[in-house]
């Protein structure tokens, strides 16, 4: 059976965990061997990048294994920012870093960076990663084949987070709600490992943790993100003062972004091994999960941030921004001013002519 590093949130009610963590004066969820969280080495030796450097966290998602790319290729040296990678087991603990200040920018999704503004986070999101296409699921056994089928069963997912965002919506599809189900609240990690022996009916989990869960005899995805599409969308969050007192630098760390994404796509093999080794799969493990996230171009996440289609940014977040407080996940809809700034990505295409 394939075992992963856990991406695993232990606390039920993100929005309460981050607001009590607003109002205490330190936080240490980075680097403590028992919270979850082991840092990278550090950028060091770096001729061109100065000052301090600027602490970003990531954790086990496709979108997110190419900053891992960036760091062993030397990208954030060639291009000139001093960037320190931190690595989370537990997901939660980079939300909550990010809130708390441990951490300059994270990796994380909209509907939790939703949820982090609501508790009173001033957050920016500089750089759009990807749209789950797939990656994130439902998965059921064999005597479920819709989602009124999943009236009464036992479903496990990761309170307040994206898959059990993800089942919401589902079942909010078909006008119900989760007092329908009996909804078991598990790490990811844990949902996964019990779906996959036999302890629930469904499971809510995202990649790499799908592979685990389809193990089971009989397993199938009931729907995904690819059912719901743009609605969860990946990217590069900063805290708003580091946007505004190191523009240079958050240009230089964006520029990295898809210098990196070039590197990966003239040297497709050594990246996969790179992205597989930090997920702690197989390189054909790796692969699978490909069609599952749609990483997006320059030009891509220009017009996600600008654009005023259904999946883009914009009209998105109005839409999971009023969802939010129907499903108890928030008690008032976030203000979205000054959230998206487009003037990053927009730069460097400029800078490539494009």
């Amino acid at each position: 059976m394939a075992t992963f590093p856990t991406r695993s949130r232990h606390r039920r009610g993100l929005a309460a965990a981050l607001a009590l963590l607003l109002g205490t004066a330190a936080f240490a969820a980075c680097g403590d061997d028992d919270g979850g969280a082991e840092a990278s080495d550090s950028t060091e030796g770096a001729t061109e990048a100065s000052g301090d450097p600027i602490v970003l966290g990531y954790s086990a998602w496709p979108g997110w294994f190419p900053w891992k790319v960036a760091e062993e290729q030397g990208i954030f040296e060639q291009v000139g920012v001093n960037v320190e990678l931190k690595w989370f087991d537990d997901y939660l603990a980079s939300l909550t870093a990010l809130t708390a200040g441990s951490l300059d920018g994270n990796s994380q999704t909209l509907n939790d960076t939703l949820v982090g503004i609501s508790a009173g986070s001033d957050q920016v999101v500089v750089l759009v990663n990807d749209n789950s296409a797939g990656n994130d699921a439902i998965i059921v056994d064999s005597s479920i084949n819709s989602i009124e089928d999943l009236a009464g069963k036992a479903v496990a997912a990761e309170p307040g987070v994206v898959d059990h965002f993800l089942l919401l919506q589902g079942l909010d599809s078909v006008g119900m709600t989760e007092e329908d189900i009996d909804f078991q609240g598990l790490p990811t990690a844990d949902a996964a490992a019990a779906f996959s022996t036999g302890q629930f009916d469904a499971a809510g989990v995202f990649a790499p943790f799908t592979l685990q869960a389809l193990e089971r005899e009989g397993a199938k995805v009931l729907f995904d993100s690819s059912d719901f599409p743009g609605t969860i969308p990946d990217f590069l969050v900063l805290d708003r003062k580091v946007v505004e007192e190191r523009p240079e630098d958050v240009q230089k760390l964006v520029d990295a972004w898809y210098a990196t994404l070039d590197w990966i796509e003239q040297n497709p093999d050594e990246a996969v091994a790179i992205m597989a080794e930090q997920a702690g799969i197989s390189p054909e493990e790796y692969a699978s999960l490909a069609d599952g996230t749609r990483i997006f171009s320059a030009e891509d996440a220009l017009a996600s941030l600008t654009g005023d289609r259904d999946t883009d940014l914009g009209p998105m977040a109005d839409k999971v921004a009023a969802f939010l407080p129907t499903a108890g996940l928030v008690e008032e809809a976030p203000s979205l001013d000054g959230l998206f700034d487009p003037s990053f990505t927009q730069d460097y295409l400029d800078r490539q002519g494009s």
